[in-house]
């Protein structure tokens, strides 16, 4: 995680006590402006979700423990889950939004730092991500990773099919149909997806000739977000507007660095595995296809096929 040190706000005489937190980068629309009414989404005990209202991505913003899973639309505050932050919270309550901070409840937190959801990879050959790709499928394999929550389907296949041979109009055609697919606020098939997409962006932009794959994610990403906010979870589409934008989580991060050649894969595998009831298994799956197809279109001169009207 890089770190990127704000200056410091005075707080004024009166005002609420103030907790710290670290966000995302891709959350400077939002907390950049000046304050905007948000409404809490959900609360969990390491995890609070606001919605903000009006169109403009992304929508949803977490709050996150500091032992809670790293999304990319994430502020993070020192707290940890025995330390109750959100329990002064209330699902459908009112928040606020904006001069570097967050409301809710008893809650306001301070935007103190600011972190890069998208992992610095370096550059490599294709040669070494070939090595990545290998060392990642013998993790998985060895963390007896399952299909996820769309295990049987044929669609991530065939999804999965299509990208590693440039085929944008397969590839959209099976992501289309995966969309919103599976329960939860974050569905199977988003989850997938998102793995998928943001693989593609930033494996593609490391590796050498990996500009097919870059182009991919950036067809493939515009037409699975055009009316994701009305076929999925807003907090899906948040992420799968992330992801098309290289905004990982962090558990995705250190994945992707593991395939890169920077982390260890095999602890970096079982933390993304333990991610939710199937999401970090949807999410692997979707990585592995992703690095998997940037190595697959890592030819100099590679095209992904484009549909023309």
């Amino acid at each position: 995680m890089t770190a990127l040190v704000r200056e410091p706000i005075p707080l004024h005489a009166g005002a609420r006590p103030q907790t710290a937190g670290a966000a995302s980068l891709a959350l400077r629309p939002l907390l950049d402006p000046p304050r905007r009414a948000a409404r809490v989404l959900a609360v969990f005990p390491s995890a609070l979700y606001l919605e903000m209202r009006g169109e403009r991505e992304p929508r949803v913003l977490a709050v996150v423990g500091s032992d809670a899973n790293r999304l990319p639309n994430a502020v993070v505050v020192v707290a940890g889950r025995r330390d109750q932050p959100f329990r002064s919270i209330r699902e459908g309550g009112e928040a606020w939004v904006g001069d570097g901070r967050v409301d809710a409840g008893l809650l306001s937190v301070r935007v103190r730092r600011w972190w890069d959801p998208s992992p610095a990879l370096g550059g490599m050959p294709r040669s070494a991500l070939a090595r990545g790709v290998r060392t990642l499928e013998t993790a998985l394999g060895a963390a007896g990773m399952t299909g996820g929550g769309l295990a049987g389907h044929p669609d991530p296949v065939r999804l999965a099919d299509c990208c590693a041979a440039g085929d944008l109009a397969g590839a959209v055609e099976a992501a289309e149909r995966i969309v919103g697919l599976g329960p939860g606020l974050t569905p199977s098939g988003d989850d997938i997806l998102s793995g998928l997409l943001v693989a593609l962006r930033l494996v593609g932009g490391a590796v050498r000739d990996g500009g097919a794959a870059v182009r991919l994610a950036d067809w493939l990403g515009a037409a699975v977000t055009a009316d994701a906010g009305t076929r999925t979870t807003a907090l899906a589409a948040t992420l799968l507007h992330c992801a098309m934008a290289g905004g990982a989580g962090g558990e995705v991060a250190s994945v992707l660095r593991a395939v890169a050649g920077h982390e260890q894969a095999t602890p970096a595998v079982r933390r993304l595995l333990a991610v939710g009831h199937t999401s970090g298994a949807d999410l692997a799956w979707g990585v592995l296809a992703g690095c998997r197809a940037a190595l697959a279109l890592a030819v100099p001169g590679r095209q992904a096929r484009r549909v023309t009207a």
